[in-house]
């Protein structure tokens, strides 16, 4: 099996929605671009990746959310190293389809108090959904490291709640553990790098805004 020796998460720029909540109103959230600050952003990190990529061959798939492709977009990584495919279990949680403001802020109000783990929105999904069809994806990536010509890097450019719960399964962490972790910022990246035992590790840990309050020992 030839395990990618680094997985790079990226959340995409800052959008449209990021600074003006009322375009959900107008336009479908997969629609969404990004703001001149949210390309600035994706291009300073596309500088970075480039760097830490080198010369080798990178595995990417992205959401198939228009902000996360004008994000991997603005990377620039070389085609003739660049293998990308659009992965629809990466995209954001679904809120619904067109979005009343003040039913969404309500609802997150609701989802707050209950957990945003468990929390599901109407006509949409909870925290619980996309873990599971993250959980799917991790399988077909498992999977792909069968080939003997995996390439050495993973890079998956996605959502904040996505990059979360990523690493949630992927470290076996806690729903006590996922509820007290912050979303990354936009164009923010975590770096799970394989070391020498063979197991991987985050590059960073993600901000805490509370302490986790298990049910249990498992917490």
């Amino acid at each position: 099996m030839a395990r990618p020796r680094r997985i790079v998460l990226v959340r995409h720029g800052e959008s449209e929605g990021n600074v003006d909540d009322t375009v959900y109103e107008r336009e479908p959230d997969h629609a969404l671009r990004l703001t001149a600050t949210g390309r600035r952003q994706a291009e300073e990190t596309g500088e970075r990746l480039r760097e830490l990529f080198g010369d080798e061959a990178v595995s990417v798939y992205v959401s198939p959310y228009r902000r996360t492709h004008e994000t991997l977009q603005a990377f620039r990584l070389p085609p003739a190293r660049t293998r990308i495919r659009e992965e629809p279990r990466l995209r954001e949680q679904d809120w619904g389809n067109w979005q009343d403001r003040e039913d969404v802020r309500l609802q997150k109000v609701y989802r707050d108090a209950y957990g945003h783990f468990f929390y599901r929105f109407a006509q949409g999904e909870s925290g619980a959904d996309v873990y599971d069809r993250v959980g799917a994806f991790l399988e077909s990536l498992y999977r792909s490291f069968e080939a003997p010509d995996h390439p050495p890097n993973v890079l998956i450019v996605t959502h904040g709640l996505t990059m979360r719960l990523f690493c949630m399964r992927w470290f076996h962490w806690s729903v006590a553990e996922f509820e007290s972790l912050s979303n990354p910022g936009n164009a923010e990246t975590r770096v799970l790098l394989l070391g020498k035992e063979g197991r991987y590790r985050l590059d960073r840990p993600f901000e805490r805004w509370c302490t986790p309050e298990p049910y249990g020992p498992t917490g």
